[in-house]
């Protein structure tokens, strides 16, 4: 037995997603198909290759090596499909994109319609996570492409600016702050807030600008979208921090007030973060391309 793509595919799923179960329902295996391929995998190395814990698994030191040659392989494979896709029909590219909250609600669904549109052989997988993770998903080499927040430190990261992304307060009319010209952070940490459910990536964003400040965030309700925390902060149920561009748009239908954040980590850019041009496969490249045509445009 040799190691096939599906096993490598399956391999990495497993260990990104924490669980056997999660890595086979990203890989698109039944549950009891993935455990074979696994075992056989650790038969064949001569190695346990994941370490079976109360809850989930995670990889052993030689499961990390795996996974580390597995990434090299998988990116290399989708570099010479995307050389090969110009040459004949029928070749499909796969482009990985991990982004945070703001921009995958905001700033990219219209710009990877059109990319996907004009590019019928690639298919994208979209990821949401804090822009920390985003930025460390793309430098192990676990996504192709991250949009996340300049606020966050991309390392060696190769970034271009994207879209600009500033964060505001969202309130009823007549709220204590609704009148302000501005308010700072810690003056929105005095009320109830409504926000995003807990495994968006601005919640933990958030909650962490509030522990610097020695202080914590009370939520008394989530929900799934910003249209919906502006509608919340509406009807008086908790006040909103989200991306000006949401917040813009619900003022045009909700009696709200929109109250610019004067604390400099909430005047954002998101930028597009690479490995760097040499790391992507053709059709990573045409995508990173079009965003970037498409930032000039905005």
């Amino acid at each position: 037995m040799r190691f096939d793509l599906t096993d490598l595919r399956l391999f990495l799923a497993v260990a990104e997603a924490g669980s056997l179960t999660g890595g086979a329902g990203r890989a698109n295996l039944a549950l009891a198909s993935a455990s074979e391929r696994i075992r056989a995998m650790e038969d064949f190395a001569g190695a346990a290759l994941l370490e079976r814990l109360h809850r989930g698994v995670r990889p052993t030191p030689a499961g990390e090596r795996l996974a580390h040659h597995a990434r090299l392989i998988l990116d290399a494979h989708d570099r010479m499909l995307g050389d090969l896709a110009k040459y004949g029909r029928g070749l499909k590219g796969h482009v990985r994109l991990i982004a945070n909250t703001a921009a995958i609600a905001e700033h990219l669904a219209g710009p990877l319609a059109g990319f996907l549109a004009a590019h019928e052989n690639v298919a994208v997988d979209v990821d949401e996570a804090t822009s920390a993770e985003a930025f460390a998903a793309v430098a192990a080499g676990r996504a192709d492409v991250g949009v996340a927040s300049d606020q966050v430190d991309a390392g060696a990261l190769s970034t271009t600016p994207f879209r600009r992304d500033a964060l505001v307060l969202v309130a009823p009319k007549g709220h204590p702050l609704a009148g302000s010209k501005t308010a700072s952070f810690a003056d929105t940490l005095a009320f109830e807030h409504a926000g995003l459910t807990a495994g968006a990536s601005l919640p933990s964003y958030l909650a962490g600008q509030a522990r610097r400040l020695g202080r914590t965030m009370t939520f008394r309700v989530r929900v799934g979208s910003f249209e919906s925390v502006c509608r919340m902060a509406e009807q008086g149920v908790g006040i909103g921090i989200v991306p000006a561009a949401a917040a813009r748009r619900a003022r045009r239908s909700m009696s709200i007030a929109v109250v610019p954040l004067a604390d400099g980590w909430t005047e954002r850019t998101l930028v597009i973060a690479t490995r760097g041009e040499g790391s992507l496969s053709p059709h990573a490249r045409d995508l990173v391309e079009w965003l970037r045509a498409d930032a000039g445009r905005a």
